[in-house]
């Protein structure tokens, strides 16, 4: 006989460990999500991301990536921080400013699976094909704003998405979230720099985020042009939206930033050199993209 697990010990369990909001809904194809990602990367808004269009069926039906899948866990993870940057240095995305979030998620996602009695499955957290957003949204977490990204009601969109993919079953599941919030607002597409955001899509093609975390290639004039001093990634239509304008400081310790990270100036960058990079920036974000991708965002001036 199998073993049916408690919803309320999973919640329980979860803030226990610091997860900021859990769910867990049951595994069902996501064929409208397959449909939707289809149809952008048909448009090319998916640019140098050709990962995007691989693993189609794996998307569609979560339980490939686990054998007798029953249940995705979800998991939110707070990385608001209302510590700021000088003002006019080379500016991060607030979820780069300390570890990188894969290793921290995932650690916490492995002890939520030894906490429920060491359920079998597979975790991720924006490492695999996953529609983490669908799935969240399912879980009953939030809805998924304008902006494409989930928001939830008290925590705002601040917020890391970790799956649990699990063979197990729960005594009763998570309600959908299927109300929106948004409304009439567009604070989010009209803040967008370069109008890489219309309303639930972004075209890579144009997008800051894209362009400085992303691609490999150098990060096109007109683009460089209109980021400013956006170093890596942009946080522009989350510092706009309302639902954040409630959101609390995090409490993951591995997220604060070396105090040094915040003021480094263009100069600072231009000088640097690759033993003070590893040392500031080691197991963060930031890492993957190297020092000299980064140096080349810098505008001059």
């Amino acid at each position: 006989m199998e073993t049916v697990l408690q919803l309320d010990t999973l919640l329980a369990k979860s803030r226990e460990i610091g997860f900021d909001a859990a769910g867990v809904a049951p595994v069902e194809k996501l064929t409208g999500e397959r449909e939707r990602l289809q149809r952008w990367l048909d448009d090319g808004c998916q640019a140098g991301m050709a990962y995007m269009s691989r693993n189609m069926e794996k998307r569609e039906d979560i339980s490939l990536l686990v054998e007798n899948a029953r249940s995705v866990i979800v998991t939110l993870t707070n990385y608001y921080s209302p510590l700021r940057q000088e003002a006019g240095v080379p500016r991060i995305a607030r979820y780069a400013y300390g570890k990188d979030y894969h290793l921290v998620v995932k650690d916490r996602l492995r002890k939520l699976m030894q906490e429920l009695g060491g359920i079998p499955g597979r975790c991720f957290t924006d490492s695999a094909p996953v529609f983490e957003h669908e799935w969240a949204r399912r879980a009953g977490l939030g809805w998924i704003g304008k902006n494409t990204l989930l928001i939830h009601r008290r925590k705002g969109s601040f917020c890391f998405i970790g799956i649990i993919v699990t063979p197990a079953v729960f005594d009763c599941y998570s309600q959908p979230f299927e109300n929106t919030y948004c409304g009439t607002c567009t604070r989010c597409v009209d803040a967008c720099p370069t109008g890489a955001l219309t309303a639930h899509r972004v075209d890579a093609r144009r997008c800051i985020a894209y362009h400085t975390i992303e691609s490999q290639e150098p990060v096109p004039e007109e683009i460089r042009q209109v980021a400013g001093n956006r170093l890596f990634g942009c946080d522009c239509c989350q510092e706009v939206c309302p639902w954040n304008n409630r959101a609390e400081e995090h409490r993951i310790p591995e997220f604060l930033p070396r105090p040094e990270v915040l003021h480094l100036t263009k100069e600072d960058w231009r000088t640097m050199d690759e033993t003070t990079f590893v040392r500031l920036f080691k197991d963060s974000p930031l890492q993957r993209a190297g020092l000299q991708k980064l140096r080349s965002t810098i505008q001059d001036g």
